[in-house]
């Protein structure tokens, strides 16, 4: 369907009260525009892929997105209480002599920064052992990394069983124009 407009009426008119918008920034921002078109107010839950404020919450208006709640493990560009973070710092500067064009707004351009320096110090656990297999030992064997940009508390970690790099997050909700963390670090691990 080119909108999701017909799907947001059925769910206001099945009476639900909660909302989990699981959907990419273009459908996840008309989903946020005709839900206030149609007033109808459900606790809001959008999915990290579209929580960025320049992608899905812009265009979706600001003053529909108030109090949509997500959970991040990324600092948010937008969010200026960044400005001062070293890490941001950085962001800003390679943006700025590799990107200069980019909308440094968009949230998409820090996960594809974190993602790299990940897999760079992946490759640099590998020596001069360029093999797939030393590859993806060296990938399965993290250990609370500190990747730039992460939110504090904030770790990557994998091991041969688990391969999921990152099981933690920050739940934050939507006010003004940024988003505000309400709660501390949630962790996905056992033992946590």
């Amino acid at each position: 369907d080119p909108t999701v407009d017909s799907q947001m009426i059925q769910l206001k008119n099945a009476g639900a009260n909660v909302f989990f918008n699981i959907a990419i920034p273009k459908f996840a921002a008309q989903a946020i525009r005709k839900a206030a078109e149609l007033d109808w107010k459900p606790v809001q839950y959008l999915n990290n892929v579209s929580s960025s404020v320049a992608a899905t919450l812009k265009p979706a208006g600001l003053e529909n997105s108030q109090g949509i709640l997500t959970g991040l493990y990324l600092m948010d560009p937008t969010d200026h209480q960044w400005d001062g973070n070293a890490d941001m710092k950085t962001w800003r500067a390679f943006m700025a002599k590799y990107m200069a064009d980019a909308n440094t707004a968009d949230g998409s351009y820090i996960f594809a920064y974190a993602v790299s320096y990940l897999m760079e110090q992946t490759i640099r656990k590998c020596g001069d052992t360029l093999t797939r297999a030393n590859l993806m030992k060296q990938a399965a064997s993290h250990h609370d990394l500190r990747v730039p940009l992460l939110l504090p508390g904030i770790t990557v970690s994998t091991s041969p069983t688990d391969f999921y790099p990152i099981d933690q997050l920050r739940i934050m909700q939507f006010k003004g124009e940024k988003y505000d963390l309400i709660g501390p670090v949630i962790h996905g691990r056992k033992g946590h």
